[in-house]
């Protein structure tokens, strides 16, 4: 297994990850994503732990609280042979003050997931979404008590605009607290967005990237191809699920398939596989999550492992998922071409 350097911090990390997501299934909304209870996921962190994947994501708001409550369950008595990371912000009750990332609520939530993991401390904790109606400082203040604590060891964040993330890096360095050394984003072949802004700035303030759906929500998995028809079992069949996730047109989704299975064909791997060496080879990136509905998927994923996309693959790769920037990121790209005579 490769580990590598979280950020600028001295976290090592392997560079899979396993996500929660499909632990528990409660509500319509994670009922798309999977069901495993406690025996299923008990044989999945052996998979991983066996593959040398050391490292599970998840996030107070995922089957609300039952996938932390799960998890906790899987890893009892192994906590010193893992690393935990899990978020909060998200809603978690009706209460006006049970959502955001405020001294009162993060108290809650964090003292909950504890519990619910079953742990004294949490290796890696992100705040799920920006909050701008509580000030940067209460956050980041509220979160150096946990560190100081002992029950926080790292902080990230998760799905922040570049300058949600840089005016809080900003604060940070400001009055000395503790820096965000990751950042949970979505990217995959069919969602580049996050090299337009994310990426640089994570290049320059030394922010590693966690991989949030690699497989661009179900649409990588192999399944999904040209005049077929979709899948019984793909979220993407679920409105519920299919509304709560990016959204890719179907020709350009269609092209990078016919790409990927190109290259599949000349590999032996599988679209799952390319989908997220690829990833492995981009810049910033620390860990790839990947989630699994049972153990076959989960063994196919860790099959990313081992080999690496030649130069011609990842460049026909990158030239078949590039899609057009939005302002002023086109403008910024031809800066160095320097675009206008003198």
């Amino acid at each position: 297994m490769e580990f590598r350097l979280l950020g600028r911090s001295g976290l090592k990390v392997p560079v899979l990850a396993l996500g929660t997501g499909t632990f528990g299934g409660r509500g319509e909304f994670f009922k798309g994503f999977g069901t495993a209870d406690v025996h299923e996921a008990t044989k999945m962190v052996d998979i991983c732990l066996e593959a040398g994947v050391n490292m599970f994501d998840s996030a107070d708001s995922y089957s609300l609280g039952l996938a932390e409550e799960i998890l906790g369950q899987a890893i009892k008595g192994r906590r010193d042979k893992v690393l935990l990371s899990t978020k909060g912000t998200f809603t978690t009750g009706s209460g006006p003050n049970d959502v955001g990332s405020s001294r009162f609520h993060l108290t809650e939530t964090i003292h909950g997931s504890l519990k619910r993991l079953g742990t004294d401390y949490i290796d890696l904790y992100q705040l799920h979404a920006f909050d701008a109606l509580t000030p940067i400082e209460e956050t980041l203040n509220t979160l150096h008590d946990f560190v100081q604590a002992g029950k926080i060891r790292y902080i990230g964040c998760s799905n922040f605009s570049g300058w949600h993330l840089m005016k809080s890096l900003g604060i940070s360095d400001k009055y000395n607290l503790p820096r965000h050394v990751a950042h949970q984003a979505y990217y995959s072949l069919v969602g580049r967005d996050y090299e337009w802004e994310l990426m640089p700035l994570a290049l320059d303030q030394g922010v590693g990237t966690v991989v949030w759906s690699p497989l661009g929500w179900g649409r990588l998995t192999g399944k999904i191809r040209r005049d077929q028809p979709m899948p019984e079992s793909s979220r993407l069949h679920n409105p519920t699920t299919a509304a709560g996730g990016p959204q890719v047109p179907e020709e350009h989704l269609y092209r990078v398939v016919d790409c990927i299975e190109e290259i599949a064909a000349e590999t032996g791997k599988t679209v799952p596989q390319i989908a997220i060496n690829w990833l492995l080879q981009r810049p910033t990136v620390a860990t790839v999550i990947i989630g699994a509905r049972n153990e076959e998927q989960l063994r196919q994923n860790l099959g990313a492992l081992g080999w690496r996309l030649d130069a011609n693959q990842m460049s026909r790769l990158d030239a078949v998922s590039k899609t057009p920037m939005a302002y002023p990121y086109w403008h910024q790209d031809g800066f160095h071409r320097n675009p206008f005579p003198v």
